[in-house]
Parts: structure tokens; C-alpha cells; sequence
């Protein structure tokens, strides 16, 4: 058989195994919604219907992560990537599937493999009265999944390495790889730790992985394996203890809200309901001078609330409210900082999947993270508007008003007819959580059923909807998922090396004060915010942090606030902030890369202060109750 039919057959594998999990994930809205209509309405509860409802969601990641390796999902960090050759790009995945996923995938097989077999011989059960038979079912699906990636990762070595043009690259980049490890090796038995920390090295390595394009989470599993090999102090028997880790991410509820969530938000973004809703919105307030800026941030926080998709928002309002505000006359710079500032608020207003990481990785409540979270992105939506209407005010040239000749009532009844909906399935959403009503989980599966409603109401439900919006749900799930595994994988090496002992050494020996831990953590953090996404610093930094805030004392509901807030910022930082890629992508030559630039310095002072304010009034944050 030659390499491209063998390619095509190992995709095939990938594509069947995606697009089950994509069925899985519509399957999974259902069941939530289903259960918990019937406990709430009838007190009909069923702890078999819950643990199939996780282990769904468990093959939902766990497929679909071969699946989201097959379509290049698995996030990079682009800053240098965008520029390289075809060539240089066919190397880099390469090499990324050679060294780092096919010997850590290996690793977990072996590890999970053990781990099943025990849970078999021992003819594990669920612990709850109810509950499922046959545990080894499921955690045998850390196996399959990491048998599936190596599967895959095969097939993208097979169609790199066909389409490059000359072999001359890899072979050098082969020998330096090995000469590399040959290094490495010998350094470890002269003690070469004595030279620079090895925690040190574990950041500096992977900086270097993830600007040089490698995809993340592969970096920090492919780093932590590698560290793990040459390190005395570590070795591969830490590893044991990573399937266990993978599994009680599998089992962590608070987690299903994720893939839930994101495909409430798909099914709107892919429904117009974001498209009419700009629209009248515009309408409503060109004819104030600045008016169309000000729809657009107040567009964007219902998308925030609705869709929490960063990415979607920024596009969809790229392509609609960019041009009408450039046809009337508005400053390139004034549109394209509102457009990038008002997308990325889905970070920050719930039901964000920044809040829900943090609430997962601090161990706090989603419920209690959202409701203090409504204060500060009210605060920053404000604190837009006011900078708008001021710049607006002064400079009459930068954001003129738009006469109509439609009547204003007409105007008024259109937007509160695109308004009303997605605020009706907002106020459902977050009220269930804010009141207790529903937990997290229930409010995304009911969400989705909104959203398939609106969009039904509409016209524009149909199957290739559903199909579009599960199969990204899918890929965006799994890369999340992934990130986390090699994360959990680089925290494992890290802390057993002393990382976590020295930070906490640190910060409460060294330091010694909340405030500077403080400004120190928020000033790294949004220093990362240049180079890597949310996610990574979720899952690598933030635990870190968490035994130096309860350390000191620090109130972790507020200091995670803080983090979220942050990394919003993060999104909007030139010259690598996601959001302004997302803006230049869609918005092509209209503006250019410096007004760009220069449009979202002034939101970004904003965000920094905003923080500041939360720092200072921490109470805040608690106008929406305490638990």
C-alpha cells in the first residue's frame, strides 16, 4: 500500500471517529435537558442516566481528539508560523508528530492500559447505588483515544513528509534532534542540573516549542515527557499517576458545561440571529454621533452573554459593522478598537469558558465565578461607551451620526424584535445558574435547546446547522481537553522538580505581601497574554498560583475575577492578540494592521483600569450576592 492511500484510510479512521463524537454531542444536549426536566418538574432522577450523561461527554473529547489533529485544531501560536514557508510548516508538523505526540500517546496507552486491566480484574463499579457496571469500559477509552491520535499523527507525517519539495531540511532537523537528546542525556549523568534549574528550563523549552509554532498542548506533554526521560530526580514512573489524572477530568461534571456551552453558541452564530441583531442595532443608534461604535460594544456584550465565542464575534461583526462604519465616515481606528474590544467580552460576561477553566482549576464554583463576573463586564461595557462618547464628542470628524429617512418608531420596534429573543434565552440561561435553579451543566443543555428554538423561529434550522455546529463543538472541546492533559502532564514533572515548592517558597518567604503577589502574578500573566491563549495559562500558570493566594490569605473568588479580566486584555495586546488576527483576517485591506494597533490601545487602558478598580473595591463583585 502505498503512503497515500495509507494516509487516506488512518484519516477515514479520525473522520468516523469525529463525526461520532459530533452525533454524541447532540445526543448529550438532549439527555441533560431530558434529565433535568424530569428531576426538577417530577422529581425523577436517574444516577445511571447521569454517569452515561459523563461518559459521553468523556468519548466526546476523547474521539475527538484525532479528530482535531485531522483538521489542524489543535491551537499554535502564529506570531512566526504565519510567516514560514510551505516547507518549513511541513517540518514543524512533522517533527511535532515524531517527538512529541506518537512517544507521549505511547506513554499513555501504556499507562492507561494498566489502569483498565486493573479496573477489569478488580470488576470496578460505580461507587454510587444506580450506578453503571463495567468501569473499565470507559477508562479502556483513554487507550482507544491515544491509539487513535498515533493513528493520525502517522497520517499527517505520511502527507507532510510526501508533499515536501526537499528532504535536505529533515534530515538535518533529524541528526539535530538527535544530537540534541544525545546531549541532553549526557548532561543528565554530569549533573548538567547544576548549571540552570530544570524548572527554569522546563518554561524556557517550551516558549521556544510554542513561538516556533509546535501546537500547544503536544508542547507542554512533549516537554513534560522529555524532562521526565533525562531527569534523576523524576522519571517515567511519575507517568502512572497521569491516566488516573485524565480520568478525573473525565469525571469532573463542572467540565461538561463546556462542549454544552459551545455548541449553544455555534447554533446561534450559525443561526443570523448575531447578523439581524447588529443590524437593528445600528439602526437604533446612528443617529447619535458615535453611534454605531456604541451598538457595536453593546452587540457584543449579548453576543458575550449568548455565544461566549471570541473568535465568531469579532469576525461576524468584522464583516458587517466594519464596513457600514467605514461607508459613514467613522475613524478606522475608533471602529477597529470597538469591533476587537466589544468580541472579546465573551472572556469575562458569563456563561464564559474562561470562568468555567478557572472555576475548575481553583476549585471554586461556576455559579458563584458568574455572578461576580456580571458587575466587572458591566464595568467595562460602561467604561466603553463613556470613551465613545467622549472621543465622539471631541472629535466631531472620527464617529458622525447617520440620518435615516425610516421612522425612528419603526427602527425602535425592528431592534427590540432581534433584542428580545437572545435577552429572553440569556435571562433563562444565567438566571437558572445565578438562582440555583439549574447548576451549569443544565443551563448550557437547556441553552442549547433556546438557541435550536431561536434559530427554528427564524428559518434557518436544518440539519446542516446541527452538523456544522456539533462538528466544531467537537474540535473545540477536544483541543481544550487536550491542552488540559498536557498540562496535567507538565504540572506532574513541574511539581516534582520542586516548581510549585519554589513559587510558594517565593512568593510567601521572599514577598511576603498579598499586593505584590498580587501586581506580580497580574503583570506575568498578562506579559503571557502576549504570546500564548487563555487555555494554556489556565491550565499551567493558574495552578501554580492557587496554593500561594490561599496561602496568603487572598480571597480566590476575586483574585480569579482578576485573572479573567486579565486575560481578556490578553486577547487585545499588539502585536499578538488573538483578537486583533481575527479582526485583520476578516477585515482584509479595509483597515490597516497600524490603525488597527492604534484603535485598541485606548480599550486596553480601559481594561487596565477597570481592573485597578476591582483591585481597590474588591466588594464589587459581590453586588450579585455571596454564597
Amino acid at each position: 500500500m502505498n503512503k497515500a492511500k495509507l494516509s487516506y484510510r488512518l484519516d477515514r479512521v479520525a473522520k468516523y471517529a469525529g463525526l461520532t463524537a459530533a452525533f454524541l454531542v447532540v445526543i448529550l444536549a438532549l439527555l441533560v435537558t431530558y434529565d433535568a426536566m424530569m428531576r426538577y418538574l417530577f422529581s425523577a432522577g436517574s444516577i445511571a442516566l447521569q454517569e452515561i450523561e459523563w461518559h459521553l461527554y468523556d468519548v466526546i473529547f476523547l474521539l475527538g481528539i484525532s479528530y482535531a489533529l485531522k483538521h489542524d485544531k489543535h491551537v499554535r501560536v502564529d506570531i512566526f508560523y504565519e510567516r514560514y514557508s510551505e516547507q518549513s510548516k511541513l517540518l514543524i508538523q512533522i517533527f511535532s508528530m515524531l517527538l512529541l505526540v506518537i512517544p507521549f500517546s505511547l506513554l499513555m496507552m501504556y499507562n492507561a492500559w494498566d489502569m483498565t486491566l486493573q479496573s477489569y480484574l478488580q470488576h470496578e463499579i460505580s461507587s454510587d447505588p444506580g450506578g453503571l457496571t463495567h468501569r473499565y469500559l470507559i477508562k479502556g477509552m483513554i487507550v482507544v483515544a491515544f491509539g487513535l491520535l498515533i493513528l493520525q499523527a502517522i497520517s499527517e507525517v505520511l502527507k507532510a513528509y510526501r508533499s515536501l519539495v526537499s528532504y535536505r531540511g529533515f534530515w538535518i532537523m533529524l541528526s539535530l534532534s538527535a544530537l540534541l537528546l544525545m546531549f541532553e542525556m549526557m548532561g543528565a549523568w554530569f549533573d548538567w542540573a547544576f548549571w540552570i534549574d530544570p524548572v527554569f528550563l522546563m518554561f524556557i523549552l517550551s516558549l521556544i516549542l510554542l513561538l516556533l509554532g509546535f501546537q500547544v498542548a503536544f508542547v507542554f506533554a512533549g516537554v513534560a515527557l522529555f524532562f521526565a526521560m533525562i531527569s534523576d530526580e523524576v522519571g517515567f514512573t511519575i507517568f502512572e499517576m497521569l491516566p488516573y489524572r485524565v480520568y478525573g477530568i473525565m469525571g469532573n461534571i463542572t467540565l461538561m458545561a463546556i462542549p454544552l456551552f459551545i455548541l449553544m453558541g455555534l447554533v446561534l452564530e450559525k443561526s443570523k440571529m448575531a447578523e439581524e441583531l447588529l443590524i437593528s442595532m445600528g439602526r437604533l443608534f446612528g443617529p447619535i454621533r458615535g453611534g454605531l461604535a456604541i451598538s457595536v460594544v453593546l452587540v457584543g456584550a449579548i453576543l458575550a452573554a449568548s455565544t461566549g465565542i471570541v473568535g465568531a464575534s469579532v469576525v461576524m461583526m468584522s464583516l458587517i459593522a466594519l464596513p457600514l462604519m467605514l461607508k459613514h465616515g467613522y475613524d478606522p481606528a475608533l471602529a477597529s478598537g470597538a469591533i476587537a474590544s466589544s468580541g472579546t467580552l465573551g472572556q469575562i460576561i458569563p456563561p464564559s469558558i474562561v470562568l468555567i477553566v478557572l472555576g475548575d482549576q481553583m476549585h471554586l464554583s461556576v455559579g458563584d465565578l458568574f455572578k461576580a463576573a456580571v458587575v466587572p463586564g458591566l464595568l467595562l461595557i460602561l467604561l466603553y461607551i463613556l470613551y465613545i462618547f467622549i472621543v465622539s464628542f471631541l472629535r466631531k470628524d472620527v464617529a458622525p451620526a447617520i440620518q435615516s429617512d425610516e421612522s425612528y418608531g419603526e427602527t425602535a420596534k425592528a431592534a427590540l424584535k432581534a433584542i428580545i429573543p437572545p435577552l429572553l434565552l440569556i435571562v433563562a440561561v444565567l438566571g437558572s445558574i445565578f438562582t440555583g435553579i439549574a447548576s451549569p451543566t443544565e443551563s448550557a443543555a437547556i441553552g442549547v435547546l433556546g438557541a435550536a428554538l431561536l434559530a427554528w423561529s427564524n428559518g434557518s434550522f436544518s440539519f446542516a446547522l446541527v452538523r456544522y455546529a456539533s462538528v466544531e463543538t467537537v474540535k473545540l472541546t477536544a483541543m481544550i481537553f487536550m491542552i488540559l492533559i498536557g498540562a496535567t502532564a507538565f504540572s506532574l514533572v513541574f511539581n516534582e522538580l520542586g516548581g510549585g515548592d519554589m513559587a510558594l517558597a517565593f512568593f510567601s518567604g521572599d514577598v511576603g505581601s498579598q499586593w505584590v503577589f498580587v501586581l506580580v502574578s497580574m503583570l506575568v500573566i498578562f506579559l503571557l497574554g502576549f504570546f500564548i491563549d487563555f487555555i494554556e495559562i489556565a491550565f499551567v500558570v493558574v495552578p501554580i498560583l492557587v496554593p500561594i493566594v490561599h496561602s496568603l490569605g487572598i480571597d480566590p473568588l476575586w483574585f480569579a475575577i482578576l485573572i479573567a479580566m486579565n486575560l481578556q486584555a490578553s486577547f487585545l495586546t499588539p502585536p499578538f492578540g488573538f483578537a486583533l488576527f481575527y479582526l485583520k483576517g476578516a477585515a482584509g485591506d479595509k483597515v490597516t494592521t497600524g490603525a488597527i494597533y492604534r484603535g485598541v490601545v485606548p480599550f486596553i487602558f480601559l481594561q487596565v483600569l477597570a481592573v485597578v478598580i476591582v483591585v481597590f473595591w474588591p466588594d464589587i463583585i459581590y453586588l450579585f450576592g455571596k454564597s
